[in-house]
């Protein structure tokens, strides 16, 4: 299945769920031949029920929604944005990772691109109101949390 529109192939159909239907699909939107974005039970409406996504760590996660959807995200200062690309949450110059576990349109979860190219913080919030409460940090660079504190 062409799911960018190119012209090539870059993702399968199949049915991970077990529904007897092909209705789920695996997707490589990254071109490195490995699949990075999966998708179960597209009906037909382009609204997957789950959509997951793994950032090349080998993690898949819950994440925000189709890439044409806007997912609504509030910067460290407090003001309020509309993701329709490329994110920058702490203003560093650097794309950060958004997902809405929840599902909401609200963004509950962010983790912060470091100057290596990988993630060394994250924020979360913890009660839904779309702010961040607690900031993990990865002094290390194992990608496990180091240190966590309130914002």
């Amino acid at each position: 299945m062409d799911v960018d529109g190119d012209g090539e192939l870059d993702g399968v159909r199949l049915d991970f769920d077990g529904d007897g239907a092909l209705d789920d699909a695996l997707a490589d939107l990254d071109g490195d031949g490995l699949a990075d974005h999966a998708a179960l039970d597209l009906d037909g409406d382009r609204m997957p029920e789950s959509l997951y996504t793994d950032d090349g760590s080998g993690t898949w996660a819950l994440s925000g929604g189709l890439p044409a959807g806007h997912l609504r995200w509030f910067g460290l200062d407090g003001a309020e944005h509309t993701a329709d690309g490329p994110v920058d949450v702490d203003g560093d110059g650097r794309a950060d990772r958004l997902f809405d576990i929840d599902r909401d349109g609200l963004a509950d979860r962010v983790l912060r691109a470091g100057a290596d190219g990988g993630f060394d913080t994250g924020y979360v919030d913890t009660d839904g109101d779309g702010r961040w409460d607690v900031k993990l940090v990865d002094s290390d660079g194992d990608g496990s949390a180091d240190d966590a504190g309130p914002l």
